[in-house]
């Protein structure tokens, strides 16, 4: 059984693609880097946001299953936009990209609106903290 419950209070608006709030018990942390759209050789790949968030969330995950964590055990998540006005005429698209990659075991986000990242092609940074059983 995982370390991690989300709890969604009918007292506040259902949430769309995120938790509320997540408990967790026991376990090991794992603390998540910050991952963008790289590919292996260190570059960027794609243009447009979905691609590059669909990579950024590959890669994140990549890093949490080398771990021995799978995505039902994100307790948190952040993801750092270049563009929020962007993030959000994507969002139904980008929880597509969620569900098909990490279920529907949603952690607890945030959507952080950033000037630039790191590499200044990547338009989107997501990490995160998991929380093994």
């Amino acid at each position: 059984m995982s370390p991690v419950h989300r709890i969604n209070p009918a007292e506040l608006a259902p949430p769309a693609g995120f938790s509320h709030a997540v408990t967790a018990t026991g376990g090991q942390l794992v603390f998540l880097a910050g991952q963008t759209a790289l590919d292996q050789d260190g570059k960027v790949i794609g243009t447009a946001l979905p691609e590059q968030f669909a990579t950024a969330l590959t890669n994140l995950l990549t890093a949490l299953r080398a771990a021995g964590g799978a995505p039902a055990d994100l307790a948190r998540v952040t993801v750092y936009a270049t563009d929020v006005a962007d993030y959000r005429a994507h969002a139904g698209e980008l929880g597509r990209i969620w569900r098909q990659l990490a279920g529907r075991d949603y952690p607890a986000m945030a959507v952080v609106g950033v000037a630039r990242l790191w590499d200044e092609q990547a338009l989107v940074e997501i990490d995160g903290v998991a929380v093994l059983p």
